[in-house]
């Protein structure tokens, strides 16, 4: 019976054995570089890197995008009320059919502001 035991107990531990160098084996494949998950994390960060920089690049090309356009929007914003003011201005105009009115405005002379006081 003791017999029995020890063959069952070497088996065991030749089975663990056996379990164990398949699992060295797969780790080892699993943490090479090139072709196992070892290259697939190295090449996954690598892809972090570059798209961490690429977004920088993108924000500050956004803040520079953002002030010209806030540049823009506030030279158009005046450009509006000139041409704004130049159109309220155009409603003074007459009408192709009435006759132009002429509004005289008489300087004052220096002896009529000295006459005045």
């Amino acid at each position: 019976m003791q017999f029995l035991a020890e063959i069952t107990s070497g088996l065991a531990a030749l089975a663990a054995a056996t379990y164990c160098f398949v699992l060295a084996r797969r780790l080892k494949r699993f943490n090479q570089l090139e072709t196992g998950m070892g290259g697939a994390i190295a090449v996954l960060s690598a892809q972090v890197d570059d798209m961490t920089r690429a977004l920088e690049r993108a924000q500050a090309t956004a803040g520079t995008s953002e002030r010209q356009l806030r540049a823009l929007t506030e030279r158009a914003e005046a450009g509006a009320e000139k041409l704004e003011l130049l159109l309220a201005s155009l409603h003074d105009l007459p009408e192709d059919g009435e006759p132009r009115r002429r509004v005289l405005r008489r300087r004052q002379r220096e002896t009529d502001i000295e006459a005045a006081q």
